[in-house]
């Protein structure tokens, strides 16, 4: 019924709805995808439509009311289905039936989605000129530096930590001599 009400909603919107499958539409997901005014699959995505189900208990009149409401659910997913595909209603009875499982090809060719995303061409982008590549000798140097920048005192004379085995020593050397200016 959450399903119901997601698709009324998308459908009473007054603009365009893009749906995008990148991944699985299955069983209730299919039926909300079915009010995008455009419905875009991934090449690498999958739909599948089956028929509803429930769980019922309690005596023989009970589980014939579960059987009719399981009859009117499906008619009404059918709707959803038939409208945005133009499929007949017996061509998706028979397709839900079977538990219908559709890579993006088969469900551009039925009518469950429009078109395959394509990757868009690349623009001319500004490749970043900062190293995304962390170096703990370059984090300690450049704490170092800004802490002498910070407190205005003058590089230490040792040099910048390149064996990260003597890194720690060299940290704490670095750290007495800013301690040692005030």
């Amino acid at each position: 019924m959450a399903a119901a009400q997601i698709y009324n909603m998308l459908m009473d919107y007054k603009g365009n709805v893009t749906v995008k499958i990148d991944g699985l539409a299955a069983s209730a997901a299919s039926v909300i995808a079915m009010a995008g005014t455009k419905v875009l699959v991934s090449p690498v995505s999958m739909m599948m439509i089956h028929n509803p189900a429930t769980i019922a208990m309690g005596n023989s009149a009970e589980m014939q009311k579960a059987i009719a409401m399981l009859d009117e659910v499906k008619e009404s997913i059918m709707n959803a289905y038939e409208i945005k595909t133009g499929l007949s209603r017996t061509k998706i009875s028979h397709l839900m039936d079977a538990e219908t499982w559709m890579d993006a090809n088969s469900a551009v060719e039925m009518g469950f989605a429009d078109e395959i995303m394509k990757r868009s061409e690349a623009e001319d982008i500004d490749v970043p000129q900062v190293s995304m590549v962390y170096s703990r000798a370059s984090v300690t140097n450049s704490l170092m530096e800004k802490l002498a920048q910070h407190c205005k005192i003058e590089k230490p004379a040792a040099e910048p930590v390149t064996d990260t085995g003597r890194k720690a020593d060299d940290l704490l050397e670095r750290l007495n001599l800013i301690k040692n200016h005030f």
